[in-house]
């Protein structure tokens, strides 16, 4: 039995469609919310292991902004890149075609794993006229404040990759694994948001094409950090950071902010890495006042 999505009504009053693009020789699924006449696109990238679902709760309190949220390849409804390993410049390359096919100069958001995403491609010369980032990775993940747990990470998605293909899938598809993983995250003691997270994971953390996949995408989310696009990135970028975010320290976060020549911090007390799910509304708060139109843009 899913558990009540306490967005639902929000989210039910948008439009959305759900389309499809060619791009890199694969199929990419993606989802257009809001009204076709909006005065800013945004183009959605959510994180490791999730698919365009895990940014509803954001999307639900932005209505009046145009959002395109793709699955990532090999994600969700996504197929796998053909003949690629799916290493971050995989994905860059793959956000960096996808994004001026549907919709030339959209504002790009990166949530996680999307944040490294967002920010190799946007560093390497995506044009976009400003950058979002939801609990960026600001610094090596096997350097958090739970680095011993990456560090187990590794070994269970090495283990996966490496056990008979069934076994394997077995393990990395696991519901108990999906559950430790959820729970460590969640920060809410609203018991009724915990169900609706826990569900969100259960439903959504094990639509993984295979194995394969799943490993290079987690291999190249641990290999990776924002700090080394950051300096590369003129555009002016907002970070909504976590203080309780367990792969990315706020101390770091804020010196990950001063590595860009035009950066905003947001800091929400009280969560961690799930801000899109426990504090969406805060998040979109600030979205909304950073993409509101300042005197430099009107003249």
């Amino acid at each position: 039995m899913s558990a009540p999505n306490p967005y639902s009504e929000m989210l039910d009053r948008i439009p959305v469609e759900r389309r499809e693009i060619e791009v890199l020789g694969g199929t990419t699924a993606y989802w257009v919310y809001g009204p076709a006449d909006a005065a800013t696109t945004v183009i959605a990238v959510h994180g490791f292991r999730g698919e365009h679902h895990g940014l509803d709760p954001v999307v639900a309190h932005l209505p009046e902004i145009r959002i395109i949220s793709p699955d990532l390849p090999g994600f969700g409804e996504t197929a796998p890149l053909v003949g690629r390993a799916h290493t971050l410049a995989d994905y860059a390359e793959w956000l960096a075609a996808f994004a001026p096919a549907v919709a030339p100069g959209a504002v790009i958001l990166g949530h996680s794993f999307g944040s490294i995403v967002a920010s190799a491609a946007v560093g390497g010369g995506l044009a976009t006229p400003r950058l979002i980032l939801v609990n960026p990775i600001g610094a090596p993940a096997l350097e958090g404040p739970r680095g011993i747990l990456t560090r187990l990470a590794v070994f269970y998605y090495w283990a996966g990759a490496r056990l008979p293909r069934r076994v394997g899938e077995a393990v990395l598809r696991s519901g108990v694994i999906v559950r430790v993983m959820s729970a460590s995250m969640t920060k809410t003691r609203d018991p009724e948001l915990r169900k609706f997270v826990h569900d969100q994971h259960d439903t959504y953390f094990s639509r993984f094409a295979d194995r394969d996949v799943l490993h290079d995408a987690f291999v190249a989310s641990v290999s990776h950090d924002v700090r080394a696009f950051a300096p590369l990135i003129t555009q002016p970028t907002l970070l909504i950071a976590a203080q309780r975010d367990d792969i990315t320290p706020i101390e770091a976060e804020r010196y990950l902010a001063t590595l860009f020549p035009d950066a905003t911090l947001v800091e929400i007390a009280d969560v961690g890495h799930l801000i899109h799910y426990e504090t969406p509304g805060i998040a979109a708060d600030a979205i909304r006042s950073f993409l509101a139109p300042s005197d430099a843009d009107t003249r």
